[in-house]
């Protein structure tokens, strides 16, 4: 059977998330982390979620995580599984689930980090399940 591969919509970038663009593009996701409270936050910007603190700084995530919670869009012209995955670093972030058996993603099912072209020319993270 033939996979016919989804498109992905361009991401809208801004000044607080280019470098997180610029990471997507070089097969790296990163993560923000809030020197003040010590949390990580999802998505990416100037001001900490948690504490409302300035003090952030970028780091590399692991990739990894495990599926929270998924839906399978069946009805558009090629399926495709869209789900919130927490990552290992605590944050849980909105994606979309590839390179499997859409019948086969499972809640709490490990996954990993690879990243797909735009329709322009970004790379965006999205997961696929871990071979055991």
């Amino acid at each position: 059977m033939t996979r016919i591969e989804r498109s992905y919509p361009e991401p809208s970038i801004n000044l607080e998330t280019e470098r997180y663009w610029q990471a997507a593009k070089d097969g790296v996701l990163l993560l923000k982390k809030c020197n003040d409270c010590g949390k990580t936050h999802f998505y990416p910007r100037a001001i900490c979620p948690h504490c409302l603190g300035g003090d952030t700084e970028w780091y590399e995530a692991s990739g990894r995580g495990r599926i929270y919670t998924y839906s399978v869009m069946r009805r558009a012209a090629t399926p495709y599984a869209i789900a919130y995955v927490t990552l290992d670093e605590g944050v849980t972030m909105m994606t979309n689930i590839v390179e499997c058996d859409l019948d086969g993603i499972e809640i709490g099912q490990e996954v990993e980090v690879t990243f797909r072209a735009t329709e322009g020319d970004q790379a965006l993270p999205v997961f696929r399940p871990v071979s055991s």
